[in-house]
């Protein structure tokens, strides 16, 4: 078994204040387009990354620059124009565009929470994607790994997932939130089965600017990105890629 290996860019950053967003690739990509789209338009900094030799050989290129497979990305939730801030760094995005092995999940998560835990994050959103029930119906669950989180989603009109089952990073990312007092809520939302779905990873970023509202992000390419997708659909000539918001190929095993 080889062991992951943390990158550090930025051992520097103080993250004590930050919350931190990951999205993995889940059931229409919801998640990896989401935390993929946030990280461009906040225009976050790499200041970490993880990679092993068990992990599937790719990088992805950005600024002409090589990346790890798994990234961590920090900066600022307000436009910098509108708060006058120079500096700041209270928002983390962890992103990746492969799921890790059933065996390998528990320790990228342990590895995650550790160093969540290190940098001073107390509130980690973990974005997932759930089957749509009803055509266009887009609706969205949470899931809370302490009573704190749980709290937090009541406060901000988040729906309680009562009873059912998490799969993959998601639901080690809750447990051993739970089992390290630090407060995982994942965020459960609908979104199409069989092609990537923009406008479902829209809709969680709704959810996501009522729970921080200086999330200054425009959705609007979004969702029209979404109705170009179904036009593609309905018209029978669906290319191999998105416009570029998710990045391809998206590798699961």
């Amino acid at each position: 078994m080889s062991e992951l290996e943390l990158r550090v860019y930025d051992d520097k950053t103080d993250l004590s204040k930050s919350v931190a967003i990951i999205g993995f690739p889940s059931l229409g990509l919801v998640s990896s387009i989401a935390a993929s789209y946030m990280s461009k338009e906040l225009n976050l900094d790499l200041i970490a990354g993880i990679t092993s030799d068990e992990f599937p050989p790719y990088t992805i290129i950005q600024n002409s620059k090589p990346m790890p497979q798994i990234r961590m990305y920090a900066g600022c939730r307000k436009d910098k124009a509108e708060g006058g801030m120079e500096e700041c760094d209270d928002v983390v995005v962890v992103t990746s565009e492969f799921v890790p092995k059933d065996g390998m999940n528990y320790r990228v998560s342990k590895l995650l929470v550790d160093w969540f835990k290190k940098k001073g994050i107390k509130t980690v959103l973990v974005l997932d994607g759930i089957p749509m029930f009803g055509e266009n119906n887009y609706i969205l669950l949470g899931a809370g790994s302490t009573e704190s989180a749980r709290s937090q989603m009541k406060e901000y009109g988040i729906e309680s997932f009562e009873e059912g089952m998490v799969r993959g990073m998601t639901a080690i990312l809750l447990m051993d939130g739970a089992e390290n007092d630090l407060d995982v809520i994942a965020m459960l939302g609908s979104a199409k089965m069989d092609v990537p779905d923009p406008k479902g990873a829209a809709k969680i970023m709704e959810f996501l600017a009522k729970m921080l509202p200086e999330l200054k992000i425009d959705t609007g390419p979004l969702f029209k990105e979404a109705e170009e997708l179904e036009k593609r659909i309905n018209s029978q000539m669906i290319p191999e890629t998105t416009s570029g918001t998710a990045v391809d190929p998206v590798l699961y095993r």
